[in-house]
Order: C-alpha cells, then structure tokens, then sequence
C-alpha cells in the first residue's frame, strides 16, 4: 500500500508524525507484502525553519521525499503553485491513496489535485466547522471534505457536521492525533525547562499569547484592539510572533503605530516562532492562553490550562465546556476583565477536568492507519 501524505504548514508536521509513527507500528506487526509505503511531501507553505525545518529535526518524522519549496503568496497563486507541483509528484509516484492534514492551501491543493487524478483522498481532521466562510480555513475544510473518499473525524462533532452536508460514505470518527502528539510529546517537552529560564518567566507566572489568523491580522481594526487590550493587560506575557503578525506589523500602513502599542508595554515578551516541543513547554506552564489558533486552543484544552480565543466563533465547541476555553472576540472591555478574573482563579475558573474521551483517548493514529487499510484493502477486493 503506497501512500503519499502531504503536508506544508506547522501543526501539519506535528499531525503527520502521529500518523507516521502509528504506519511504523503497523508495518512491525505485518509481513512484508502487507506493509505501508509512505512518501512524504513538503509543499514549503512553511518555509522558515522554526516553522518547518525544527519539526524534522525534533519529531520522529522522516525527511520529506520532495520539498516544492512553494513559499509565501496570495492564496491563488500559492495554491496553484501547489496544484502544479503536487500533481507532478501523483503522476510520478501513483500512490494508493493520498493523506492530507487540517485547513491549510496544502491541504486544499493536495486534495485536489488528487482527485483529479482519481486517486482516493484521506482528509485527517475532516468534518471541522466554524461556519464563518470568511475564514480561508473554513473554505478549505468544506472543499476538502468534499473532494475526500476517507473523512477521518477527531470528535462526534465533526461526524455530525459532514452528515448535515449530506457526507455519509467514507466517514470514520478516530479521534484527534493532536492528542496523541500531547500524550507521546508533553514528556519530552518537559526536559526543556531552560526555555522558561530563558524567558525569565515562571510557572503559572504568565499568559501565553499567539494571533495569526487572517480575521485578525488583516483587518486592522481588530489588530488594534488585541494589540491595545495586551498593551494594557499588565502582566507577564510572552508572545511568539507568527510571520504573518510580523509582516504585517513592518509592511503595511499603520503598522508602525500598532508595533509601537507592544513595544512600549515591558510585561510583553515578543519572540520568534517556537518549535513543537517548546510550544508545549509554554501552554503547560501558562497560567492561561490568549490565542486565535484552533491547535493552540485544543492543545490548552488537552494539557488543562483556561483559554480565551480571540475570535467570533470556534470549530472546536468541545473545549468549551466547564469553561475551559471561552470565545471573547477582539474587544478590550469584553476581555480584560476575563483575563484578570482567570488570572485571580476566582469564581470564572474552569470548573473540572478536559474530557479527553471526546477526543478519542490518544489512539487516534493507530486508528488512522486502520481506517486507511481498510478502505485500501476493499477497495482492492480483500476482506
């Protein structure tokens, strides 16, 4: 069985070597003509090396067989570099079956350049929705689960979502390979305890703070009021500033003026893009999260540290039951008084522990691989 994973972006580096180290477990379990074949592509969405190249070099995950080194641009533009790239890579590899990850150009060029070969599609982490299409990520997510043959669920939720779309073949709740990358990391991020030392934090002494998503970033209004309501925030924080955050901050008019908001508020650490491990040194220290990612508020959830998420919406409703995670939008008044009650563990503080069982337990990956094997070996007329 030859498979051809695809991934481009951070959070996909971290899901492909879940999958990856479950492929592993199965092929030492099976004889050599049962065994799965995977070639791995980078398609250089993420070309930075804290934002790529430090995932390889810290995860078990194998050197990608082809890097297409597409880089930064417009979403048109990059995803038909990845179209034009990726297909190149299925005709001469004819694969099986190829796997895409998340809600990334990659996952969206990857799929379909796939099915317009008429090679089958597994979309890991299928069935997300925040039902907000202004977000890129969410166009992603609808077109991709459309184009997939194998939709590999993380909650009942995501389930729920594709059958309200009509999805019903092909579906298989797994659970979420994030939390599997939790259980089998969180251990070895421990060791790097320097990290905080580094920083010159503590322990449950700061909020962990992350915005890149294009609602935010794009429209200066809301940059403004997040960069404002941190400026005025007064407690530690430390900040790794995503790319996209960064350009925009040093490109476009008036963002001067909004770096100078963080610039001139001393409790605010602004550092460059962490690795994996690293990050998760850093969400489990927190004494809460600010973020807008939906990997960062799972991965809060996951290792129970509170969570705002500065968006309208989420597509992970699961983590905010008991308050472990809340939506707060952009508006400074809405936010600060949150912060400073999460902050006082008062009456607002989450109330019991992450159900982790919603989230498939952390045997999400062997689970992945079962379900590709067996669509793989129907497909091919085999019980």
């Amino acid at each position: 069985m030859k498979l051809l994973s695809i991934a481009g972006a951070r959070p996909q580096f971290v899901k492909a070597a879940v999958v990856s180290l479950a492929i592993e477990r199965y092929n030492s379990s099976n004889p050599a003509s049962g065994k799965i074949k995977q070639t791995l592509i980078h398609t250089g969405q993420h070309y930075e090396h804290n934002l790529s190249g430090v995932f390889f070099d810290q995860l078990p995950l194998p050197a990608p067989d082809y890097n297409l080194g597409i880089g930064s641009g417009s979403h048109g533009a990059q995803t038909a570099a990845m179209l034009e790239g990726l297909e190149k890579v299925i005709l001469e590899e004819k694969p099986d079956m190829t796997v895409v990850y998340g809600d990334t150009n990659s996952t969206i060029a990857g799929a379909l350049a796939s099915a317009k070969l008429h090679v089958p599609v597994a979309h890991v982490e299928a069935g997300l929705r925040s039902f907000n299409r202004g977000m890129p990520e969410e166009l992603n997510r609808v077109a991709t689960d459309h184009l997939s043959d194998l939709l590999l669920c993380p909650t009942g939720t995501a389930v729920k979502n594709l059958r309200c779309e009509g999805i019903h073949r092909g579906v298989t709740m797994t659970g979420d390979v994030m939390l599997d990358a939790v259980k089998r990391f969180q251990p070895l991020a421990a060791r790097r305890a320097e990290t905080l030392d580094r920083l010159r934090v503590e322990s449950g002494g700061y909020v962990l703070v992350t915005i890149h998503r294009a609602e935010n970033t794009d429209d200066l209004g809301r940059l403004e009021n997040l960069l404002e309501m941190l400026a005025r925030l007064r407690k530690p924080m430390v900040f790794p500033m995503h790319p996209r955050l960064r350009d925009c901050l040093a490109k476009r008019e008036g963002g001067n003026e909004l770096r100078r908001l963080l610039d001139g508020a001393p409790e605010i650490r602004i550092i460059e893009p962490v690795s994996y491990l690293d990050m998760l040194l850093l969400e489990v220290n927190a004494r809460m999260i600010l973020t807008d990612s939906g990997g960062v508020q799972k991965e809060a959830y996951f290792v129970g540290v509170p969570c705002l998420t500065l968006r309208d919406e989420t597509e992970w409703t699961e983590t905010l039951a008991n308050s472990w995670n809340r939506v707060v939008g952009t508006t400074t008044k809405e936010i600060l008084p949150l912060v400073e009650s999460l902050w006082a563990r008062n009456g607002l503080a989450p109330r019991g522990k992450p159900d982790l069982k919603q989230f498939g337990g952390g045997r999400a990956g062997d689970r992945t691989v079962r379900a590709i094997v067996a669509f793989l070996n129907k497909g091919a007329g085999k019980s």
